[in-house]
């Protein structure tokens, strides 16, 4: 009697796992199995159980074809977001000459692979050039415009000898871009950036910052954040407060280590509410590969919030290497 009352659960069961044909097939074989016991132990009340069996069957069914269904949707939503991160994230070299570079990407948002974060590195006849930034907002709707920055870097990185001409553009394409899919809400759109210039013939680098947190440069076991003299305005906010950038240049020595990162690393936050310590850890660290690096900041962060991000992540580690 024990038995044939938990045959109603095997199709149930069954539509977790299973395609909608194997799930009516079991259901099948639970049915004739029951009525099978239902004429050896008349007492067993068969054609309740065989009435459940039924219509658990027929709702497991439908069942594992709604599953079935939001599973092809997500595969189709997975491969829109890869085609989106090939435009936003193309995939860039480990190197460029003497300067070895690798980057770190994380969204925050459960099913996407791409969100507010962005980074680009092109390497143009004025030297290698980085970007990273990090539009207000995080997940999917924040990805146009970090689409519209990076685009708008990628052609003025190559045609402007200057970094502030370079800045002027990506803030009139992030301008643009808000202007024709204005953001939701009363909140403004803007974003932060980072645009650093590394020649080719020589051993000093030039910041421009557009109100991002100042990066980290490692230097032996000296840590330094590279902090702007005057801080450049934040893209889209040019009109508002002045288009006045600045550069700044500082030592960028072979070995040297220098983390470009946005603020979803800075603010991760352990259970009890502590901020990660970025300078700290990276003080920390001994001279290393910037794969290496990248990797042990990953595991790290990940231990400390207990696997739960609040913000999306991306970093650049750059090393230049001894000829």
């Amino acid at each position: 009697m024990a038995f044939s009352r938990l045959l109603p659960a095997a199709p149930a069961l069954a539509a977790a796992m299973w395609p909608v044909l194997p799930t009516v097939l079991l259901g099948t074989v639970c049915l004739l199995l029951m009525i099978g016991l239902g004429l050896v132990f008349p007492d067993l009340g068969t054609w309740w159980t065989a009435a459940g069996i039924i219509a658990v069957t027929v709702a497991a069914a439908y069942g594992s074809h709604a599953r079935l269904q939001r599973e092809r949707t997500l595969f189709q939503v997975r491969l829109v977001a890869d085609a989106a991160q090939q435009v936003v994230l193309s995939p860039m070299p480990r190197r460029f000459g003497n300067i070895e570079i690798e980057s770190l990407y994380l969204a925050a948002a459960a099913e996407a692979r791409i969100g507010g974060d962005f980074y680009e590195v092109v390497d143009t006849p004025y030297g290698v050039r980085l970007l990273i930034g990090d539009v207000r907002g995080k997940g999917l709707p924040a990805v146009g415009a970090a689409a519209a920055i990076v685009n708008a870097f990628r052609e003025a990185a190559y045609g402007e000898s200057d970094m502030v001409d370079v800045a002027r553009r990506m803030d009139a394409s992030s301008t643009r871009y808000n202007a024709a899919f204005p953001p939701e809400g009363p909140m403004e759109r803007f974003a932060t950036a980072l645009l650093v210039e590394i020649p080719h013939e020589g051993r000093q680098i030039g910041i421009l910052n557009c109100g991002h947190p100042p990066p980290l440069l490692l230097h032996g076991r000296e840590l330094r954040a590279l902090d702007p003299t005057t801080p450049s305005p934040l893209l889209s906010l040019a009109d508002l407060i002045g288009d006045r950038y600045s550069v700044d240049f500082f030592e960028f020595a072979p070995d040297d280590l220098l983390l470009l990162y946005t603020d979803g690393i800075a603010e991760a936050r352990a259970r009890d509410g502590e901020f990660f310590p970025l300078a700290a850890w990276m003080g920390r660290q001994p001279p290393t590969p910037p794969g290496d690096l990248l990797t042990a900041l990953h595991r790290d962060l990940l231990r400390y919030s207990r696997g739960r991000l609040d913000d999306d992540i991306a970093a650049l580690a750059v090393r230049l290497c001894r000829p």
